[in-house]
């Protein structure tokens, strides 16, 4: 799995011009699932992203959780994180996982997240969405399950 996890202030996804997704201050994460992942990148990823501690304390300093801050995160299905753009001009897309693959282990990671008592909006898998955010930083962390 790959995560782009980007600190908000504020984000949401809407579909046909209408709000689905909305938090205040957490995390916006872009999650791609490549075609060889499986519930122990979920559960790793969870765990990871839940503990994350890119958060400022009463010091400046990044050492709060997202739990810490009472913030949310904003899920949202991303493939083309599995872009392959070695050769030609247009991406090549066949590592992401195919939807009957990608979908559970999507809700597996929004439900994870849940679990830890996180507050979780997401987008709606394959729609054509539209993100907006306000970056706080900006602070992206860019992880994959592959480099654990």
């Amino acid at each position: 799995m790959r995560a782009v996890i980007q600190r908000v202030k504020s984000a949401s996804v809407a579909i046909d011009e209408k709000i689905v997704g909305e938090i205040n201050q957490g995390f916006m994460i872009l999650l791609g699932i490549h075609e060889e992942d499986t519930k122990e990148d979920v559960d790793y990823l969870v765990r990871k992203v839940a503990m994350m501690r890119v958060f400022e304390d009463e010091a400046g300093k990044l050492n709060l959780s997202i739990d810490a801050i009472s913030g949310s995160i904003l899920s949202i299905s991303q493939f083309t994180l599995y872009a392959d753009t070695k050769k030609g001009n247009r991406p090549s897309f066949v590592k992401a996982a195919r939807p009957e693959q990608a979908i559970p282990l999507y809700e597996a990671f929004n439900d994870g997240l849940r679990q830890k008592g996180l507050k979780v909006e997401t987008g709606e898998f394959g729609a054509d969405m539209q993100v907006s955010l306000i970056n706080d930083g900006p602070v992206t962390i860019i992880m994959d399950t592959r480099d654990k």
